[in-house]
């Protein structure tokens, strides 16, 4: 894994507040996808599975991890976290929405905790032909944090085609703009949970976004979905 100190935070936080999204190059090693991705079918790591086409979500198949976290999972929510804190907090200040965040890790879980929300929602995501996922926004209970973290797992146009990821940027009293990216193999996402501010003339207003993925053409399309609040027990 990358040394996270070694990212350039100005630039990300930057590309977060104007975009709602920052793209981190080789945050994993390509062995680590590949262990990620070899341990999809052992039981022990999850607490759920979820077949995406039983509840329309898309076509597909997703699990949910079990506590303890993997080490490299944990290591990633622990050092990221606190990274992001200065960026929720100035979007929950201009858009006067609660309290700031902590910028602990753990005493996040702690507030998570608090409110019943217990369960980890750290996911790893498999498609295969013809998968695809709906747009949507991963909220688990009253509390969030307002940035999350896909990482991908293995190679486009290598280990599948098709499956780009998506997003769309809904403006007040506008049409939706799609956002459609392809990042590689040990990279990762860091993009709005469900809106990013944006400053107007008479103030910041509020515009939301959603994510989902295009449909895989061919082969087999993994990610890793880190989300730093947990869910409702």
């Amino acid at each position: 894994m990358i040394n996270i100190e070694n990212l350039d935070w100005p630039s990300i936080r930057e590309n977060l507040h104007q975009r709602g999204y920052a793209q981190l190059s080789q945050v994993l090693s390509a062995r680590e996808c590949d262990e990620l991705i070899a341990q999809y079918d052992n039981p022990v790591h999850y607490r759920k599975t979820i077949v995406m086409e039983r509840y329309r979500f898309g076509l597909g198949e997703y699990k949910y991890f079990s506590y303890p976290l993997p080490p490299i999972i944990q290591r990633l929510r622990e050092n990221i976290f606190p990274k992001l804190v200065p960026v929720a907090n100035q979007w929950m200040d201009v858009l006067k929405m609660g309290h700031p965040y902590p910028a602990d890790f753990e005493e996040f879980q702690e507030l998570c905790r608090a409110q019943q929300q217990t369960k980890p929602t750290v996911l790893i995501l498999k498609y295969g032909q013809g998968g695809h996922n709906t747009l949507h926004q991963d909220l688990y209970g009253d509390l969030f944090f307002p940035i999350q973290m896909v990482l991908f797992l293995n190679e486009p146009e290598e280990d599948y085609t098709g499956g780009e990821f998506v997003m769309t940027e809904q403006i007040p009293r506008a049409q939706s703009k799609a956002i459609v990216l392809k990042p590689r193999k040990g990279d990762a996402l860091l993009f709005t949970t469900n809106f990013r501010p944006v400053k107007g003339s008479k103030g910041y207003y509020r515009v939301n976004m959603k994510h989902g993925v295009s449909e895989v053409h061919d082969g087999q399309r993994y990610t890793l979905g880190i989300i730093f609040h947990d869910a409702l027990s």
